[in-house]
């Protein structure tokens, strides 16, 4: 039985192999160009840097000629991937371009709440100075009696994109519907929001055939490749399960780590040519560039020529894993690739490929299901979203760009009554011929990307009037020489990484010696996302219950060391360009605890008899010292052996351990915010008999692996923040990792108390309620003491004070509200 079990699996395997053998000897990739351009953008990543060292990225391109015409605006950019459709581009750069040339359906304000009220406006104060917001809609939501929540969406009808065209209810539907088929695979998640019918229509089937054949799916998985028993299935059945569907998830497994390194490493895209698919191997170590620039896969050694528009597809990349776990797949099951996942485990792949392949051929099935029942059109500028329940987060799904149907799709394929929206369901090819060349009704038009610069024009029909500046280009620049553009005046703005040395180049560039003044003026805010150190609450136990109290204690101990010395080290690394914080969420969210509120305390500040560690008059030798003793304290708490004689502990009780390792991704060399911290720790903590084990891999790859396969004791990364603090992903005891959830409750919490309150928060309405359930979560997760908070660093916009009228440039500037904004307005000195 056995034997047959590795035949079978193998004969799958190489049946996988075969095809992406097949495409990739066959394919030839056209450089997609576009037509014609007018003349009319939840994750973790490591902090500060995750990913292999990149190639060398290429030479700036030649710099737009710098006129006397007051009416170029000239932005640095890092390198663009040419992705500048709404729909799909991935990187911040690729979205800044697209975001040029569209308006949101959903904008926010300053603070990042919603404006509800787009057609006749809201006036909104933040720091004390009312601020006026209009947009391109009015939304009402109603929570009805039988749970359901209508989303009332009614369009302004005074738009019109930048050809002259009006933008109608029918163009929202049609985005809708993009970012709703099955086949999307850009950035936006509306799909996963609770709307009537969405699972039904992505799968194709209802809920009563989706659960039929989830099952199946699951049953076929349990069995194995090698089952006899086909009075549950068919023969054909089991085997297209393991042949055609694992390929079929397969490729789907590879398209999520894509989308995850596209998402956190794009920073490398100059490395691969601008390739994504390459970037998703690249950064997870299954191929790079040679130094002719072509990209040579290690398992199969295929190679492709990205600068002539050859690149590795989902399914080879697939081709790739399975190649590099072969071995591994025999031995134990194609399950052995889970090492590699960005989140999603290769058989709940397969399920979904499954079901969406076999489900509709079921007699019961009635057909495939071809709309989405909670979309209701209500007129030429109005419609209706209804969802199954509410949820807090629904509402920011609706901020996304209201594209062209007329341009992105195929108006003679849009017939509303007829169930069809513009393209074929399952092939967006239409949407994404177009993706380099943007058109919409924002504020400018696109005109051309060339050499490197991406030129646009203002926009005569833009509905808040058109911008006074006429032309603006985004210019390509490594982040080395973002400022120097600025002072030579190749640039009149960028955002460049902002370290030491560039804070340093500026106040010296400045006659005033700070960081705004005559050359340049610098706007700094809070970066959406925080840095922490994270520890796995399975690994760091007492016994077998990571949430008995003899658990907490011992991580609480741990955590109290690493608390202490972040002020320091934070200070050393970044200066007054990050700041400390006390609890596991970012800054810049409305549900952050305020030093003024009760109940708010530094982390990780009181000792295992209840009592604060510090006091004010303690210099930082005596709080290291109260910070040691308090650890002491929780150790001996939590079970270990202490030597009174040699002040030392010399035993750890059952389930836990005199050593520990914790990971940080500081490329081999240190680099890293929160290393003096660790070391600090780590030379402390040897003075009591505890040992911390430092592990700088030079990949940080090492990490990931650790963090996804479960193996990690304690690590340091950061958190990507979204405008709503919805903790449901990270800390809900469904997505620890292996349940079968998203795996991203990296820190295994199990707390009912917990779930119970995310749940309810992401159930209510009330904003006030909403902060103080958040709060009694964030205390619960210090509580358990898996995560350390570290601190929030700031981002910056430089300008040129000497080209840049300052007094246009929208006031306030914020995490939330950019330089984008109010660009109609924005002029030139």
């Amino acid at each position: 039985m056995k034997n047959k079990t590795k035949k079978l699996l193998c004969l799958g395997l190489a049946l996988i192999m075969v095809l992406g053998m097949l495409a990739a000897c066959n394919k030839e990739t056209p450089v997609d160009t576009g037509p014609a351009p007018e003349t009319n953008a939840p994750t973790q990543s490591a902090a500060p840097s995750a990913a292999p060292a990149p190639a060398p990225a290429p030479a700036p391109a030649p710099a737009p000629v710098v006129t006397a015409d007051p009416q170029t605006l000239v932005v640095g950019y890092s390198y663009f991937s040419q992705k500048f459709s709404s729909f799909f581009c991935k990187t911040d750069y690729d979205r800044d371009v697209a975001r040029m040339t569209q308006v949101l359906l959903l904008d926010n304000d300053r603070a990042g709440n919603v404006i509800m009220n787009g057609i006749n406006g809201e006036t909104i104060p933040y720091n004390g100075v009312n601020y006026f917001y209009d947009g391109l809609a009015d939304f009402d939501v109603v929570q009805n009696r039988d749970g359901t929540v209508d989303y009332n969406i009614k369009l302004r009808e005074d738009i019109v994109f930048s050809d002259g065209t009006p933008l109608t209810i029918d163009d929202v539907i049609f985005n809708l519907y993009v970012l709703c088929d099955p086949a999307y695979d850009g950035s936006y998640t509306f799909y996963s929001t609770p709307v009537t019918g969405m699972q039904s229509y992505r799968t194709g089937v209802n809920a009563d055939i989706y659960d039929k054949y989830e099952a199946l799916g699951y049953a076929l998985a349990a069995a194995g490749p090698d089952n006899t028993d086909f009075s549950g299935w068919t023969e054909e059945m089991q085997f297209d399960f393991w042949v055609t569907y694992s390929a079929r998830g397969g490729a789907m497994f590879a398209q999520e780590i894509i989308d995850y390194c596209v998402s956190n490493y794009a920073g490398y895209m100059g490395a691969v040519n601008n390739s994504e698919n390459a970037l998703g191997m690249y950064v997870w170590g299954f191929g790079e560039p040679d130094d002719d620039g072509i990209f040579v896969t290690y398992f199969t050694e295929r190679e492709f020529d990205l600068e002539n528009g050859q690149e590795p597809t989902a399914e080879d990349y697939w081709l790739e894993i399975v190649m590099a776990y072969m071995e591994d797949i025999e031995a134990g099951g194609i399950e052995e690739v889970d090492v590699e996942s960005a989140g999603t485990s290769i058989i709940d792949f397969m399920v979904q490929a499954f079901i969406s392949g076999e489900g509709p051929k079921d007699p019961a099935a009635g057909g495939e299901i071809v709309n989405i029942a909670g979309f209701k059109r209500t007129g030429d500028y109005s419609m209706t979203v209804t969802t199954d329940y509410f949820d807090a987060t629904s509402i920011y799904q609706f901020g996304f760009e209201v594209a062209p149907l007329h341009y992105y799709g195929d108006v003679s394929q849009y017939n509303y009554s007829n169930n069809q929206f513009g393209f074929p369901k399952g092939d967006l090819s239409i949407v994404k011929s177009v993706q380099t060349v943007p058109l919409g009704a924002g504020p400018y038009k696109f005109i051309s990307y060339e050499n490197g610069v991406v030129s646009f024009e203002a926009n005569e029909n833009y509905h808040k009037g058109m911008p006074k500046i006429q032309y603006v280009r985004f210019q390509e620049v490594t982040d080395a020489d973002k400022l120097a553009g600025v002072i030579s005046g190749t640039f009149d703005l960028t955002v460049p990484s902002f370290n030491d040395a560039t804070v340093n180049a500026i106040k010296g560039y400045n006659s005033n010696g700070e960081l705004s003044g005559d050359k340049v003026v610098t706007s700094m805010v809070d970066n959406l996302g925080y840095g922490y150190i994270g520890i796995a609450a399975n690994n760091v136990k007492v016994g077998n219950d990571s949430g008995s109290q003899e658990s907490k204690y011992l991580r609480t101990g741990l955590g109290t060391l690493y608390a202490v010395y972040r002020a320091t080290v934070v200070n050393s690394y970044y200066g007054d360009r990050a700041s400390v914080i006390q609890y596991p969420i970012s800054n810049t969210s409305w549900a952050a605890p305020k030093p003024n509120d009760d109940g708010y305390r530094q982390a990780y500040s009181i000792d295992v008899d209840g009592n604060n560690i510090y006091t004010d008059s303690m210099n930082e030798a005596q709080r290291y010292a109260a910070a040691l003793d308090a650890t002491v304290g929780y150790l001996k708490a939590a079970g270990y052996t202490w030597d009174d004689g040699n002040k030392r502990f010399t035993a750890a009780p059952a389930g836990a351990s005199l050593t520990y390792e914790v990971i940080i991704p500081a490329d081999g060399v240190g680099d890293h915010p929160a290393y003096g911290i660790l070391t600090a720790t780590k030379d402390a903590l040897a003075t009591i008999g505890i040992t911390l084990e430092i592990n700088d891999p030079t990949d940080s790859n090492v990490l990931w692996r650790a963090i996804e396969s479960g193996q990690a004791d304690m690590w340091c990364a950061a958190w990507q923040a979204a405008i709503d603090p919805d903790m449901y992903q990270v800390y809900h005891s469904s997505n620890i990792v292996g349940a079968g959830g998203t795996d991203s409750n990296s820190y295994c919490v199990t707390d009912d108390e917990l779930d119970q309150l995310i749940m309810d928060a992401r159930k209510s309405a009330d904003q006030s309620y909403r902060r103080a359930t958040y709060k009694r979560c964030l205390e619960i997760i210090m509580e358990w003491a898996v995560e350390i908070p570290n601190y929030q660093r700031k981002n910056a916009t430089i300008f040129s004070p000497e080209r840049v009228n300052m007094d246009t440039v929208t006031p306030d500037i914020t995490t939330f509200w950019t330089w984008l904004h109010d660009l109609e307005v924005l002029e030139m000195n």
